[in-house]
């Protein structure tokens, strides 16, 4: 981890999306000096319980992997903030994640992609992972009983799943059970007496993340 890529600077901008404009941030090194290492693409919780890119879990995922030497992109899924459409349940916010992508990847080209996402955003994260296919894939709390996985594929990738066992919003039987079924080469890390938001616990989250960072994309 470099503590010189804590200076970014951020670049609020959109990026076309299957139901229109989504608002998109992009954060990344603040000089040419220490360039980005690697692109980071983060989904925020439900849309309709006030999820947006502005998450403190999902603020922590992006700085987390900004220290690892990555440049970030967070953005809103459609119907959320500045962004277009309507919440869709799952499908249509897995075509903004791959949109997301793309725009990562037009902007940061060549660089390994880092896929991650919290609740709501970490099943529409596995949801995507086949299609984006991404160097590392990180589900924390990952809304596995309320989003459809229906045809999931396993990524070939790392993979991290971060979960709480005082989680009060997913349960966590369900994650844990399910990353067992269909899961059962990922990274778990249960969190003892750690709940949804990671309220007073969020170092832990970043603490997982450095010490789970793969040597196939070693910062």
């Amino acid at each position: 981890m470099n503590p010189g890529l804590n200076k970014i600077v951020a670049h609020s901008a959109a990026i076309l999306g299957p139901a229109g404009r989504l608002e998109a941030l992009f954060e990344e090194p603040a000089t040419t000096d220490s360039p980005p290492r690697l692109a980071a693409v983060i989904c925020h919780p439900h849309p309709l319980f006030g999820g947006t890119l502005h998450n403190k879990v999902v603020h922590t995922l992006a700085r987390a992997l900004r220290a690892g030497g990555a440049a970030t992109l967070r953005f809103n899924f459609r119907g959320v903030g500045a962004s277009e459409g309507v919440h869709d349940g799952g499908a249509g916010e897995t075509a903004d994640a791959l949109a997301a992508v793309a725009g990562a990847r037009a902007r940061w080209p060549g660089l390994p992609l880092v896929l991650a996402g919290f609740s709501f955003g970490g099943a529409i994260a596995i949801r995507a992972a086949a299609a984006a296919r991404p160097q590392w894939l990180i589900a924390v709390a990952p809304a596995v009983d309320r989003v459809s996985l229906d045809g999931f594929v396993p990524p070939s990738c790392p993979w991290l799943i971060v979960q709480g066992d005082a989680d009060e919003v997913v349960a966590p039987a369900s994650v844990i059970d399910w990353a067992a079924r269909r899961a059962p080469y990922a990274q778990l890390r249960v969190l003892s007496g750690v709940g949804h938001f990671f309220h007073g616990r969020l170092h832990e989250l970043a603490d997982c993340i450095r010490a789970d960072w793969p040597s196939t994309i070693a910062p």
